[in-house]
C-alpha cells in the first residue's frame, strides 16, 4: 500500500499521509500550524482549496461546507482523506498565519487560585524561555499520567509565565484533579502553541469578541495584545455567563475600558435577572447591537453550542467565513474532561 503525500502550499512542504488519515491530522502530526477549530466537520475553520488530487470527505455539516463550495473545489481539512497525492491551500490570512511550530516542554505550577466557584486560574513558569505563541492560541497540558487537555493561554505573548482559566467539568477526571489535587510546585508537561484562532494584527476593521465562561481566557489574551499593539479600531467584547457568580475579571476589563476609548465590554447573563447586566443569550445581545458585521473580524471562544450559534449569527450579518476565528474544543470523552 503506497504512502500518499500532501503538498501544503503556505507551509511550502510536502508531507506523507497514512492510510485513512485526514489532511489536518497529517499536518498537525508533522508540526504544521494548520488553521482549524472543531476537528469534527462542524465549524469550517479548516476550509481549504483542493488544488490537485482527489479526497474522500467524511461526514460534516452543511454550515461548515456547503454543496456549492464542495463543487467549487473546497474541502474541510479535518474531514478530507486523500485518495491520491494532493496539493492544498488553506483560506485567508496567509500573511498572518501563526508560524511558530508546536514544541514539547515542561513547566512548574507557580500559582493556582479561584476565579469563580468552578473556574481556577493556573499560572505556569516554563523551564527556560516561554514558548512563542500568538494571542488566542492554546496549549495541550498533561498533569501526571492523566490524558492531555487543551487550554487557551490568557496572558499576552512574551510574558515569562503562562496563564490558563480552567473550568471544573462535572464528572471530568482531568479538571476535577486540577481543582482538588494540584498544588503549587507540581510539574506539568505541555505542547504549544496550537490553534488558528489567533489575533490578526494587520486587520484594521472593527473586532467582535464573544466569550462564554472560561472562554474568556483567549479573548483576554487577544484584547490585551490588540490594545498593547496600539490597535485603534472598535473592539466589542461580549462575555456570556449563566449567573452573577459565573462572571469574573469584571474589574480588570472595566479598567481596560476606562483606559481605551475603543473598547466596549458587555457582560450578559443567560439564566438570571440583573439590574446591572444584560440578560439573555450572549449571541443575541451581540446580534441586537451589531446588525451589520461586514468588514469585521470575530473571535469566539466558549462552549461548542455557543460558538456555533455565534458563527451562524455573525455570518447572517455579513461576516465572511474567513473573518470568523474559533478553536472549538469538542470533547469526545466528556467524562475525562
Amino acid at each position: 500500500m503506497s504512502i500518499k503525500t500532501i503538498d501544503i502550499r503556505q507551509a511550502r512542504i510536502r508531507l506523507p499521509v497514512q492510510e485513512g488519515q485526514t489532511i489536518l491530522e497529517a499536518a498537525l502530526q508533522h508540526g504544521v500550524c494548520y488553521p482549524h477549530g472543531c476537528r469534527s466537520g462542524r465549524c469550517g475553520s479548516c476550509k481549504t482549496r483542493l488544488i490537485e488530487g482527489e479526497v474522500d470527505m467524511l461526514q460534516h455539516t452543511r454550515f461548515a461546507l456547503t454543496d456549492e463550495e464542495r463543487a467549487g473545489g473546497f474541502i474541510l481539512a479535518c474531514r478530507a482523506v486523500p485518495r491520491t497525492d494532493v496539493a492544498v491551500a488553506w483560506l485567508g490570512d496567509d500573511d498572518e498565519a501563526a508560524a511558530a511550530p508546536a514544541q514539547a516542554f515542561e513547566a512548574t505550577i507557580v500559582a493556582l487560585d479561584d476565579l469563580t466557584h468552578d473556574i481556577k486560574r493556573l499560572r505556569l513558569r516554563p523551564d527556560g524561555a516561554a514558548p512563542d505563541f500568538a494571542a488566542g492560541q492554546y496549549a495541550d497540558i498533561r498533569f501526571g499520567q492523566l490524558p492531555a487537555r487543551s487550554y487557551s493561554m490568557a496572558n499576552r505573548p512574551g510574558e515569562p509565565e503562562l496563564e490558563f482559566h480552567i473550568r471544573r467539568v462535572p464528572g471530568g477526571v482531568v479538571s476535577s484533579h486540577l481543582h482538588t489535587a494540584v498544588r503549587a510546585g507540581d510539574r506539568v508537561a505541555l505542547q504549544a502553541p496550537r490553534g488558528a484562532s489567533h489575533l490578526r494584527a494587520c486587520h484594521r476593521g472593527p473586532m467582535l469578541c464573544i466569550a462564554g465562561g472560561s472562554g474568556l481566557a483567549p479573548i483576554k489574551s487577544i484584547v490585551e495584545t490588540a490594545l498593547a499593539h496600539g490597535m485603534q479600531q472598535a473592539i466589542h467584547v461580549y462575555f456570556g455567563a449563566r449567573a452573577q457568580q459565573d462572571l469574573y475579571l469584571l474589574d480588570h476589563f472595566e479598567a481596560l475600558v476606562r483606559r481605551h476609548r475603543n473598547l466596549v465590554f458587555i457582560p450578559v447573563l443567560s439564566e438570571a435577572r440583573s439590574d446591572t447586566h444584560r440578560v439573555g443569550f450572549v449571541t443575541r445581545a451581540a446580534a441586537d447591537d451589531l446588525p451589520d458585521l461586514r468588514g469585521w473580524k470575530a473571535y469566539v471562544a466558549g462552549p461548542p453550542t455557543m460558538v456555533e450559534a455565534a458563527m451562524q449569527m455573525a455570518c447572517s450579518r455579513g461576516l465572511g467565513a474567513q473573518d470568523m476565528h474559533a478553536d472549538v474544543f469538542y470533547t469526545l470523552e466528556t467524562s475525562a474532561a
